[in-house]
């Protein structure tokens, strides 16, 4: 099963304090919008993602059909594959939007400490 590109997103409360705390420790803002209140922030290889009134708690994400630096790949495991498999080894999906047959799409897992985990496909 191959998940794709993995960060860390985050739930702030103001983003442009989160944005200039990550800053000096060493993040870059790579991508985002910060009016929409989303900036995807990187240092090495480590990607965070800060979101403001987008989600309700911390999650891990995964991104089929990107690498590590959101480069599309030519062979990646869709977000509907992905799904199937999930939901074939008993593991409940939740907040599913995979309307089309292609494309973009995610769904999201809660793991067993309540952790989530989401897989948004892009490409």
């Amino acid at each position: 099963m191959k998940l794709g590109a993995f960060s860390v997103s985050l739930t702030v409360k103001d983003i442009e304090k989160s944005k200039e705390f990550y800053e000096k420790i060493g993040f870059i803002q790579i991508g985002g919008v910060q009016a929409q209140g989303w900036l995807i922030l990187r240092n090495g290889d480590h990607t965070i993602g800060l979101f403001q009134g987008m989600f309700d708690s911390n999650l891990m994400t995964f991104n089929p059909g990107w690498d590590k630096d959101c480069n599309e790949l030519d062979e990646f495991d869709d977000v509907r594959v992905l799904h199937k498999e999930f939901n074939t080894k008993g593991i409940e999906t939740v907040q599913e939007n995979l309307a089309d047959d292609s494309g973009p799409g995610s769904f999201s897992v809660i793991d067993p400490d309540g952790n989530i985990i989401l897989v948004d496909q892009n490409v």
